[in-house]
């Protein structure tokens, strides 16, 4: 008992910080379950951003018990530069995935294609010309006239032109 009265104000840190954060993701998911609805995107690629939106927070949240509990700064520092160190190593050796997981959420959120579109990728040396099959976390699924399949990568979806053309007038939608 003798415990509790000496962290009282961490345990109720503590507790509060653990609504806020289910709180939160909560009002996340339905945010971007809400966003995909009307944009008009797969379930699957829903899931995995609200994966990785959910991973930052619980970061967050425990930089945040961190912060509560008074973990001394000096064991702070020495996880976090050995952390550091660690990553800096593994991001330097796997920066391309990194760069295709950050592309493919920002393409959930701005992407104007969507699964179905047939694409011209406008790529000086290999020009392709496709229909969009599916969009994952690091690659979009491409498949050719001639029935081949083409894994292109995220990132370079949002820094090469592309064009999408003009679906046939009875699969084109009108409103009002």
């Amino acid at each position: 008992m003798d415990y509790l009265n000496d962290f009282t104000k961490e345990l109720i840190a503590t507790g509060v910080l653990l609504i806020l954060v289910i709180l939160s993701r909560l009002i996340v998911s339905k945010v971007v379950r809400s966003f995909a609805k009307r944009s008009q995107t797969i379930e699957k690629r829903t899931r995995l951003v609200l994966k990785y939106i959910h991973l930052l927070m619980n970061i967050l949240a425990v930089i945040a018990l961190i912060i509560i509990w008074g973990v001394q700064t000096k064991d702070i520092f020495f996880v976090l530069s050995s952390f550091t160190t660690i990553v800096g190593v593994a991001m330097f050796a796997q920066w391309s995935i990194l760069s295709n997981i950050t592309s493919g959420i920002i393409l959930f959120f701005s992407f104007p294609y969507k699964i179905g579109d047939n694409i011209i990728i406008h790529d000086k040396d290999f020009p392709i010309q496709a229909e969009i099959e599916d969009i994952g976390a690091f690659h979009v699924y491409l498949k050719t006239k001639e029935g081949e399949i083409i894994v292109y990568p995220n990132n370079l979806m949002l820094q090469i032109g592309i064009t999408i053309l003009k679906q046939p007038e009875e699969e084109m939608e009108f409103t009002d």
